[in-house]
C-alpha cells in the first residue's frame, strides 16, 4: 500500500515540476514577445531587438511579478519618446500570455518528459 501513496506523491511532484516549468517558458517567452513588439515600436531591426528582447526577459528575473518588466520598459518607451502607456503594456503582456502559450503548447507537446517521470519503470 505504501507504493501507491509513494507512486502517487511522486506523480503530485512531477506533475507540479512540469506545471512550474511549463509556467516559467510561458512568461519568459511572453516577455520576450513584448520585447520584440516593442522593439517594432522603438524601430530597432534584427539582432538588436533580439537583443532587446533578451533585456526584457532578465528584466523579469529582478522580482516576482510583471512590476520590474513594466518598470523596465516604461523607462525604455521614455527613452524612445514613444506614445505608448502603461495601460497599453499591461494589454500587451495579457493578449502575449495566451500567445507564447500556444507556442510552448506547440513546441513541447509530451506531457511528460523523461526528467518528469512519476513513477519508476
Amino acid at each position: 500500500m505504501s507504493d501507491a501513496f509513494e507512486n502517487r506523491e511522486k506523480s503530485y511532484e512531477a506533475k507540479y515540476k512540469m506545471d512550474e516549468e511549463q509556467a516559467f517558458k510561458v512568461q519568459a517567452r511572453r516577455n520576450k514577445l513584448l520585447g520584440l513588439w516593442l522593439a517594432d515600436k522603438f524601430g530597432i531591426e534584427g539582432e538588436a531587438a533580439e537583443a532587446y528582447a533578451k533585456d526584457v526577459v532578465i528584466a523579469d528575473l529582478d522580482e516576482p511579478g510583471d512590476e520590474d518588466v513594466i518598470r523596465k520598459v516604461m523607462a525604455d518607451i521614455a527613452e524612445h519618446s514613444a506614445d505608448i502607456s502603461e495601460d497599453t503594456i499591461r494589454e500587451q503582456l495579457e493578449t502575449l500570455e495566451s500567445t507564447a502559450f500556444e507556442q510552448i503548447k506547440a513546441e513541447f507537446p509530451e506531457a511528460l518528459g523523461g526528467d518528469h517521470q512519476g513513477t519508476a519503470g
